[in-house]
């Protein structure tokens, strides 16, 4: 069964290098930046409290038209079987910021995976698309890259209602909408309206906060037409005692074709940048392709299950205990 959303096209342009450079040299991305203005500024890695300063509020937005997901394809996605001899992984990277915070862009992993023609899939909070514009706007101008939602402000979905749930993933999808929409207007795509073929209009991806789920937030995922993805892999470049050349060890242990691997581009992964050379040079060794969430459904069967989870089932429910001021000083856990 051809996965439902999902065209074939983005297998075949994965395999004959559609969304190579040759391709990203004709986009806005070249068309509205040059190379040192996409270049990594340190000064913009940090997280940082706003100590009650104004926060970011949603936007008004007119979402664009959308259809829930098929029930044959509900539920959460921790990974693709392939065809025989196919060697995809997906490496995806989360960008959430929560109320009362602006957290950060690791410029040096967006550097490492241009420079080496590596596609990936970014899972944006809305809060951060807004406080990070520019940026967002880049990003989803890069034929190697695609944005997924996740959630508007990081709250944990097993501790709302039905409601709630809603916005996160709708203010979120509104957030995207109104930085693409704003990007169509700028004044170096005007001579060319084709420019912005290749940039979604809507998300069709989410990624739970925290990675937690539960029956009621997997339903809602599927009727405001998102898939839910999770990871078979993760980097645990949140944990501070993390390195890099534990990260390249951990997750080349346990990748395999069809993989989605998890780590962080928002200022709090930990040496994540440091490990990111070695580890796509040892998969790229290991025979393995880089290709985006899309692509990698488009490829094989997604393996879907109805619980959300890390390594094991019930592995974050430590999520949904309130925070103390305690904890909210304890160092991040694995994933967030």
């Amino acid at each position: 069964m051809r996965f439902h959303g999902f065209s074939a096209a983005l297998m075949m342009a994965c395999v004959i290098g559609l969304g190579s450079s040759a391709l990203a040299a004709q986009g806005p991305l070249a068309m509205c930046w040059a190379p040192e203005q996409l270049a990594a500024n340190p000064d913009e890695r940090s997280p940082r409290k706003l100590n009650g300063a104004p926060d970011t509020k949603p936007v008004q937005h007119d979402l664009a038209a959308f259809s829930p997901i098929p029930e044959a394809q509900f539920g959460s996605i921790r990974r693709v079987k392939l065809p025989d001899g196919l060697k995809l992984v997906a490496l995806t990277f989360d960008l959430c910021e929560e109320r009362g915070a602006v957290t950060g862009y690791d410029g040096a992993i967006i550097d490492i995976l241009r420079a080496n023609k590596v596609k990936a899939t970014f899972f944006a909070g809305g809060k951060w698309l807004l406080d990070h514009k520019e940026r967002g706007e880049q990003m989803m101008s890069d034929p190697l890259f695609e944005i997924g939602n996740h959630s508007w402000s990081h709250a944990n979905v097993r501790r709302l209602d039905e409601a709630g749930t809603r916005a996160e993933i709708r203010n979120a999808q509104a957030a995207y909408e109104s930085v693409r929409e704003d990007l169509s207007k700028r004044q170096c795509l005007s001579a060319d309206p084709r420019a912005l073929e290749g940039v979604r209009k809507r998300i069709e991806l989410f990624r739970f906060p925290y990675g937690a789920c539960n029956p009621q937030a997997l339903r809602e995922a599927a009727a405001q037409g998102v898939y839910a993805i999770q990871w078979d892999v993760a980097m645990a470049d949140p944990v501070l005692m993390q390195t890099g050349d534990r990260i390249v060890k951990e997750v080349l242990a346990k990748v395999r074709p069809g993989s989605i691997i998890i780590g962080h581009a928002n200022g709090r992964g930990v040496h994540t940048a440091d490990a990111l050379p070695d580890l796509i040079a040892e998969l790229k060794k290991r025979g393995y392709q880089f290709v985006t969430v899309s692509e990698l459904l488009a490829a094989g069967a997604p393996e879907i299950t109805q619980e959300c989870y890390d390594r094991k089932p019930g592995d974050l429910d430590r999520y949904d205990k309130p925070k103390t001021a305690a904890s909210a000083a304890a160092p991040e856990p694995a994933n967030q």
